[in-house]
């Protein structure tokens, strides 16, 4: 879920808890708050707990919450982790540790530690090289799936061979979920169920019904949606996330603000991209 801000960069939490029943409320099963989406690095943990209550409070009995706690100081992530399980957080969403570099022991011994800190908490690990400049193999998902409450992990190396090798590896109640909207449909096929979606926020009745259609053995349908709705995907990471998809939002109307710099607002080559795609699928 996008953080939506004032126009004087404050976050809008009155938005906030708008855009959240909105989602809840067309496809929606789990809302991630203060993900990469949400701009997370520039976001201060107070900022972060009070989004965890206000979409907590707005989709009560709509939808779970995976809270964005993670960090690259284990110490750190322990502690937002371990506050937010206090507000009430179904699970939290926990990524590699970005600029140190960690190798795959550290890592191991990274999220082992948060887990065991929270052992009641549900805990999804984020694999998303590209941003933290580390990818954590396939072995470490699997010495860290035989943890109790570590559930899944959100796949975001666009490589369908490291995923085949996390469902070889693992047992089979570990959940694997694509962390991009394009590789949504390939992950299914080898077992993966689900996307953590940036899409989600314009086509989330689409998208479960593509994961439905796939479950229920309609493979055609599902095949169908996921290239109509592919432009959109492509769309939606011509630059940076959430660049796109904040001015996709503001192109239907929602007030969900610019984002933070670093991030700059869209520029007028980028709503020249997304206008002809949104409205192709009805989405203007």
């Amino acid at each position: 879920m996008v953080t939506p801000f004032k126009d004087d960069g404050n976050v809008d939490f009155a938005i906030a808890a708008k855009l959240a029943s909105h989602l809840a409320a067309n496809g929606t099963d789990t809302l991630v708050v203060c993900g990469t989406t949400g701009e997370s690095p520039t976001l201060t943990w107070d900022e972060e707990y009070e989004l965890f209550q206000v979409v907590q409070h707005a989709i009560a009995g709509k939808a779970k919450i995976i809270a964005g706690t993670g960090s690259n100081s284990t110490r750190e992530a322990i502690a937002a982790t371990q506050k937010a399980a206090k507000l009430g957080v179904d699970g939290s969403l926990q990524v590699v540790p970005y600029y140190n570099k960690p190798p795959q022991e550290g890592l191991y011994q990274h999220f082992k530690a948060i887990a065991e800190a929270e052992p009641d908490l549900p805990m999804v690990l984020y694999n998303i090289p590209g941003r933290t400049g580390q990818n954590m193999q396939p072995e470490t998902i699997a010495r860290l799936a035989a943890i109790r409450n570590i559930v899944a992990v959100k796949e975001s190396t666009g490589n369908l061979d490291q995923a085949s090798e996390i469902q070889r590896l693992t047992p089979p109640e570990f959940a694997l979920y694509s962390g991009d909207d394009s590789m949504t449909l390939p992950l299914l096929a080898i077992g993966g169920i689900g996307v953590v979606s940036v899409a989600s926020h314009l086509v989330g009745p689409q998208l479960q019904q593509m994961v439905h259609a796939f479950e229920s053995g309609q493979h055609q349908l599902a095949t169908k949606i996921h290239l109509e709705l592919f432009p959109l995907f492509k769309a939606l990471f011509t630059t940076a996330n959430p660049i796109p998809v904040k001015a996709a939002l503001r192109l239907q109307g929602w007030q969900v603000g610019s984002t933070r710099l670093p991030l700059v607002d869209a520029s007028a080559d980028l709503t020249a991209v997304l206008k002809p795609v949104m409205t192709h699928l009805s989405l203007l």
